[in-house]
């Protein structure tokens, strides 16, 4: 609580409701994270199974499969992790493994090796990406970097961090929420209602602090 404190003064009662509000935002915003996660695995897997076939996922993993090579390896392990604990539940399916597998999975397939080995096509499933420039390329490098810092703020909600101050301050500073959800809007467009939230909050916020 020492942050929360620092921040109202040394109010203990506004830090308290500062929390509560941390709380809210975290909520919210994992909420949005986890819906952009479920949209990205569907179409990252309804392209591979295009691609490569129904079990692609199983597949990757066994032998000469495209995940088989030993730079790649800590991508089977959680994989090949995943396939056993269903197989020794007698529970397998291909989208309960689907289900088993975290963000960095995803994020990774936009990595060098993990887009070259799936066939470098992945890129279509963003079919409203703006066309690359001079300035920035939105190529799968663009798309791993932002996913990224997706993942991070996923892991930040999940450890319980908080994430309504500036980096590494008491200072209350809610652009770095801001930024992410702004980049999951790039990627995928939710309803415009919940952009309204951010606002909703700090205003709330600032009402309660007076």
């Amino acid at each position: 609580m020492e942050r929360y404190v620092m921040a109202c003064g040394g109010d203990t009662r506004k830090a308290m409701t500062l929390y509560r509000y941390n709380l809210q935002i975290s909520q919210e915003m994992f909420t949005i994270v986890s819906c952009f996660e479920v949209a990205l695995r569907n179409a990252i897997d309804h392209k591979l199974t295009e691609n490569l076939g129904d079990e692609w996922l199983r597949n990757s993993i066994m032998p000469n499969g495209i995940f088989t090579k030993p730079i790649l390896r800590k991508t089977r392990d959680i994989i090949t992790f995943a396939h056993r604990k269903l197989q020794l539940s007698q529970s397998y399916t291909h989208h309960k493994l689907l289900a088993e597998m975290e963000f960095g999975i995803w994020k990774y397939m936009f990595s060098p090796i993990q887009y070259r080995v799936t066939g470098r096509n992945l890129l279509s499933i963003f079919p409203n990406k703006p066309r690359s420039s001079r300035e920035i390329q939105y190529n799968q490098t663009y798309i791993f970097n932002e996913l990224d810092k997706v993942n991070s703020l996923r892991n930040r909600i999940a450890h319980h961090e908080t994430i309504c101050f500036a980096s590494r301050t008491s200072r209350i500073d809610t652009t770095y929420v801001t930024n992410i959800y702004t980049k999951i809007k790039k990627l995928f467009f939710l309803d415009g209602r919940r952009q309204q939230f951010f606002v909703v909050w700090f205003r709330s916020y600032q009402s309660s602090m007076c």
